[in-house]
């Protein structure tokens, strides 16, 4: 396999579990947090090269203190 230069463009997209807090109202769900601090573990590939996958899952999670997403109203 030939290594590629760092200045060849790589994407990797993937896919793993995290927490989810949602919040329903009458039968809606009105609120969804996602609990991005969660470090990335068993990654699953969804597109791009499957060969950086690890590369691409410790750039996610390099120890970032990162916030709650919030969706909703």
């Amino acid at each position: 396999m030939t290594k590629l230069s760092s200045a060849t463009p790589r994407r990797v997209v993937f896919q793993y579990f995290v927490p989810v807090h949602v919040e329903v109202e009458d039968g809606f769900v009105c609120t969804v947090t996602v609990v991005d601090e969660t470090p990335v573990k068993y990654p699953t590939v969804v597109e791009g090269n499957a060969d950086y996958l690890e590369e691409a899952a410790k750039a996610a999670d390099d120890g970032q203190p990162w916030p709650s997403w919030q969706f909703g109203y």
